[in-house]
């Protein structure tokens, strides 16, 4: 159960293409705005942005945003959430419409009580900051969220980095402000998505390395900083660069300000770098694998021989772990990469170079490792696979090597340095360490030489 949510919350992390967008929002334009009644007095209607920080499961290691509507007219307190998701006709068919990028999420609303009881229990900060508007910036904004409530318009469709629960408040206030928001933050930062994406999954090692492994070349280019605003705390950050049209004796006030903590707690704990970990974890035991080789002779007068192992109830014990470890990482990356190129809208998963090392064939490998791992001998061989195995080696090696040219000769966008330098040695080796004794050649055929 763990690894199938696991791979679910990869999915859930992997959003739609990462195509340039516009840096001004474009919201759907609200017809007949007047049919949206306003309160009577405007002044009493208070809005505040809700940020909350990341916490120590997958799908919430970025942060969150809501907007909280106080309003004295009626005492009533609401917050509006935009992360609302619901796993309808079971997980399998929700992971499987989150795979073809169906992705749809909601609009939901409750009490401040009910949402920071949530955040408490995940222990999450949260901070409350007041929003400056004029009244006509209130009535911008609370006709957009009185249309947002409407049955036709609770449902969105979800994308990662473009539309979600806090570039929908971002898009909300730009839109209040008549366009402010943009206009200032029109720039290009010296960020990739990529980069975010590993800065926070840091705390999860696993998730982190896969979605980088997954994620093509869209990803490697620079945001720009409204795209950035993605990102819940950058919104906040950018958004108290911001000065209100809202003045106090004179002097304009910040859009945001009266920042309170909520709640307060320790950030999830970074877990150690996973390349580091793919790299030791692979490359040592290969190495120590490879010092135990030694020549098998295959006949009576050692005219034909092979190369086994030394103790090879421990060893290949060994070789069948890392056997079962590289054939389930490599066949799964592959299957999803490749899957994904036909079935699936994410195109952040299409034409992605790492295919080269990653191949859904490789999943296969696992009953050879098993035999390994229960057996402590190499798989045997015939006259008729003898072949097909040499051929299927050469051709991963051969892969393998036109990923190093592309990845140190820098021949492609897609950022494959970290896989090339801390995954591909130990691959390259452990490779070349089951072609030499993983399997059992065929025995003469003449069995005098």
């Amino acid at each position: 159960m763990r690894v199938y949510s696991a791979f679910l919350l990869i999915l859930l992390a992997l959003g739609l293409a990462i195509l340039p967008h516009s840096r001004a929002s474009a919201l759907e334009a609200i017809e007949s705005p007047d049919q949206y009644s306003l309160p009577a007095d405007m002044n009493g209607v208070h809005f505040y942005l809700i940020t909350v920080d990341v916490g120590d499961m997958v799908y919430d290691n970025f942060g969150h945003t809501a907007l909280r509507v106080f309003d004295e007219n009626t005492n009533t307190d609401v917050v509006f959430n935009w992360g609302v998701f619901r796993i309808n006709g079971g997980p399998v068919s929700f992971s499987y419409n989150f795979f073809k990028g169906i992705m749809n999420y909601e609009l939901g609303t409750q009490s401040p009580s009910q949402e920071f009881a949530l955040y408490r229990s995940q222990e999450r900060s949260v901070w409350q900051d007041k929003i400056n508007l004029t009244n006509p910036q209130k009535e911008i904004l609370y006709r957009r969220l009185l249309w947002n409530l409407q049955a036709e318009n609770t449902v969105y469709p979800y994308q990662y980095f473009f539309d979600n629960c806090t570039t929908r408040v971002r898009d909300y206030l730009d839109e209040a402000l008549s366009g402010r928001i943009a206009s200032v933050n029109d720039g290009i930062t010296d960020s990739t998505f990529r980069d975010q994406v590993k800065a926070h999954y840091e705390s999860v090692a696993v998730i982190g390395f896969s979605l980088d492994v997954l994620m093509n070349s869209n990803i490697d280019r620079l945001m720009s900083e409204w795209e950035e605003m993605f990102l819940p705390l950058k919104l906040r950050e950018n958004l108290y660069l911001i000065e209100s049209d809202v003045a106090e004796n004179g002097v304009r006030n910040k859009l945001l300000s009266d920042s309170q903590e909520v709640m307060l707690f320790a950030p999830p704990t970074v877990e150690t770098d996973p390349y580091q970990i793919a790299s030791v974890g692979l490359l040592v035991p290969v190495l120590m694998l490879l010092l135990m080789l030694k020549k098998i002779p295959m006949s009576y007068f050692a005219t034909h021989s092979r190369i086994g192992l030394k103790l090879p109830g421990f060893n290949f014990r060994l070789l069948g772990l890392l056997g079962i470890v590289t054939a389930l990482f490599s066949g799964i990356y592959g299957i999803l990469m490749l899957g994904s190129w036909f079935v699936s809208e994410h195109l952040d998963l299409h034409h992605n170079i790492n295919l080269l090392l990653f191949w859904p064939t490789d999943l296969l490998g696992l009953v050879v490792a098993m035999r390994w791992l229960l057996f402590c001998t190499p798989w045997p061989m015939t006259h008729n696979s003898t072949p097909f195995l040499n051929y299927y080696m050469m051709a991963h090696l051969f892969g393998m090597i036109v990923y190093a040219v592309v990845t140190f000769l820098r021949l492609v966008d897609q950022a494959t340095m970290d896989i090339g330098v801390y995954v591909l040695p130990g691959f390259v080796l452990f490779t070349l360490l089951i072609w030499l004794v993983g399997f059992e050649p065929a025995k003469p055929k003449n069995k005098f030489f």
